[in-house]
């Protein structure tokens, strides 16, 4: 995909951090995006300010609850209406419950697991019929937690040991079929994630433009060429 003016991303999870930084680095290559978020009025808002830095690409904004196979399905859609087609799926929504076994609840273990594995599951399926037909790209967002356990990790480990796993599989079911498959592993990146403030004191993490970019050059590999598994860290940690 060298030329990124010919591509149409639905992203989730696109109002903040990693997502909106995808979206934006996009956007600035000429890429139409559809952002979505639990909330209409985030996501409408996000896709405004994106639209009004005055990027050659364009920004829908649309609410979409990973959890529901339905509203995935109904987001897709709102994308190939707009821009006729989605031809690239970067699956990113995620959230992170982190607590030792003995005190992690059922509720936290399952929206870890609704979200972060099966909300990604969603948004494969509901884009899958576009990527298929436009030959498109698929990029998962992941983490170093994925290869990497920790203590108090029990339900984002699972999560992202799953998501890596399930991420690597859908690749071999479809790149006989023209589509490209990718998951990014993040270390330490500074966004608002698990109801973290950036500040100044995050320099030396990751920043979200990072992974933007990250996003753009993994779409303008040679097509002979597969990064299926990128992990990524600060060059030097905190």
């Amino acid at each position: 995909m060298k030329n990124l003016q010919n591509i149409s991303a639905f992203i989730t999870g696109g109002t903040k951090g990693i997502g909106y930084s995808v979206a934006e680095s996009l956007m600035t290559e000429g890429a139409n995006v559809v952002i979505t978020s639990r909330s209409q009025k985030s996501a409408e808002a996000a896709a405004e300010e994106l639209n009004a830095k005055g990027l050659p690409g364009k920004a829908l904004g649309a609410e979409a609850d990973v959890r529901n196979m339905d509203s995935q399905k109904k987001a897709v859609a709102l994308g190939v209406e707009k821009f006729g087609k989605v031809n690239v799926v970067v699956a990113n929504a995620g959230v992170g419950h982190f607590a030792p076994i003995q005190e992690l609840t059922a509720e936290e273990w399952q929206e870890t697991i609704d979200i972060n594995l099966t909300g990604v599951f969603n948004s494969v399926k509901a884009g899958l019929d576009q990527l298929i037909e436009h030959e498109g790209y698929l990029l998962t967002i992941a983490s170093l937690a994925g290869t990497n356990f920790f203590a108090k990790g029990s339900a984002y480990n699972a999560s992202k040991f799953g998501l890596v796993g399930f991420t690597q599989a859908v690749m071999l079911d479809v790149r006989s079929q023209g589509v490209k498959v990718s998951t990014i592993m993040p270390g330490s990146v500074a966004t608002h994630f698990n109801g973290h403030t950036p500040n100044e004191k995050d320099a030396w993490k990751i920043q979200p433009e990072d992974i933007g970019q990250m996003v753009v050059d993994l779409l303008k590999m040679p097509a002979r060429t597969l990064p299926s598994k990128v992990e990524v860290r600060p060059s030097f940690p905190g």
